[in-house]
Formats: structure tokens, sequence, C-alpha cells
């Protein structure tokens, strides 16, 4: 009768029940790993080793063990005094490790490591080789572009200087009631009429052939000569002599 009573549920048997939702499912996925990972276990231990396995197994447990006294070679060397652990050699400076052996385990020939390793190092050196060549032509490059731009710098500084020798020389012509220029370019002419003589201009310019440089020499020359005059140093001199003591130079570099 007692066995066949219902179960109280406010006992703590009830209670101590785990009623949570999808714990079965849970539970179930749990053991299936489990057993699986068992599965493989025992698989791996059934499994039969091929014919290389076993032999890297047996050629590493042999490396591993040191030479004993059935080794023909071994006894030999102790006969000669040698002792284990000792390296070789009279002096003792040879090696105490024996050599280590290398086992080729691909397929590819003898020597196709030394050619994989020689092509790496010949690329890496074209590499290199590219990278350098990159590097000087981007020097150049810069070089090239510092020359251009000092070049034009100067080329500016003595086109200024060419004019202020023609305003200059302009100024002191017609002080000493000169007119007419020794040299058409020599002064610099009114807007005006380089309006209406512009042609006659660049025909002038392109039969003279002088470059900004050669004209600047020519009329600072004429400047220093006629009237003692040196537009760097902004003075007109007394008399030739007073020019050669008291100027630096007949060039800007001199009066830098």
């Amino acid at each position: 009768m007692e066995g066949d009573e219902e179960e109280d549920y406010m006992s703590d048997l009830f209670l101590k029940q785990d009623v949570r939702p999808g714990l079965p499912m849970v539970r179930r996925m749990k053991e299936a790993i489990q057993k699986e990972e068992k599965q493989k276990e025992a698989n791996e231990k059934n499994r039969q080793k091929s014919i290389k396995e076993e032999e890297k197994e047996r050629r590493d447990l042999v490396l591993k063990s040191a030479l004993g006294n059935e080794n023909k070679g071994f006894a030999l060397l102790q006969k000669m005094g040698y002792k284990s652990g000792q390296a070789l050699g009279k002096s003792g400076e040879g090696i105490v490790e024996p050599i280590p052996l290398n086992i080729k385990t691909g397929r590819s020939g003898l020597g196709h490591e030394e050619l994989k390793k020689r092509k790496a190092e010949e690329k890496l050196e074209n590499y290199r080789q590219k990278l350098h060549m990159k590097k000087q032509a981007n020097e150049q490059a810069a070089d090239q572009f510092r020359i251009r731009f000092k070049t034009k710098q100067e080329e500016r500084k003595m086109e200024g200087d060419l004019r202020k020798s023609q305003r200059a020389c302009q100024q002191l012509d017609m002080q000493k009631d000169i007119d007419v220029p020794k040299e058409t370019w020599f002064w610099i002419e009114p807007e005006e009429e380089d309006k209406k003589d512009e042609e006659d201009k660049e025909d002038e310019c392109a039969s003279s052939d002088l470059s900004v440089s050669e004209k600047l020499h020519i009329l600072t020359a004429y400047l220093r000569e006629e009237h003692f005059y040196c537009i760097w140093c902004g003075t007109t001199y007394e008399d030739s002599e007073d020019l050669s003591s008291n100027c630096p130079g007949d060039s800007a570099a001199d009066h830098d």
C-alpha cells in the first residue's frame, strides 16, 4: 500500500530534481561528444602504422640512445683512451656530439634544396638592386631639380641686375648729355615705344645673340669705365683708382 502511494510533491526528493528546460538535450550532446572522442582514441590506438612511420620511430629511438660497448667503433675508441662525453682530438678541441643525420624525406632530387635557396637569394639580390636603382634615380631627380631651381634663381637675379644697370646707365648717360645709348639695350625703353616697336625689338634681340649674363657683364663694364659706377655698391666713385681700391670687384659674387 505504501509503494502505491503517490509521491509528495512538497518532499525534498522531488524538489532536488533539476527540471530546467533543454537539459536532457544538452546531456545527450555531451555524451555523444565524449563517445566520439573515445572512439577516435580507440581507432588511433588500433590503427596500423605505415612502414615509414615505423621506420621513423625506430630511427628516432636509435638516434636518441647513446652508443654502448656493443658498438665496435665505440669500443675501439675506448681502447684508444676515449671517454664518454669527451671531445675528440688530442687536445680535446673536437666535437662532442656526433654529426647530425639529415634524413631526406621528399621526392625531389639531390641539390634541389640548394637550387631553391640559390634562386631565393638571387631574387632577393635583384629586389635589392631594384631598390638601390630606384633610390639613385630619386636622388638624381632631386639633384636635377635643385640645380634647375638654383639656375632659375640665378637667372632671375641677373635679369634684375641687368634692369638695374640699364636704369643706372640711362640716368648717368643723360647727366653727361648722351642722348643715344651706346647699344640699344643699354637703356630701358619707355612702355609706349615698347608697344610700338615690339617686333623691331624682337628682331634686335634675336640678332644680338647675347645672353643675360653676357649683357650684364658688358653693361657693368661700361658703367665702371665710363661713369666709375658699380651697381652692387650703388656708388659713383671719383675715378678709376678710387673704384679699384674701394669696390670689392666687378661681379655680384665679389659683393656677397
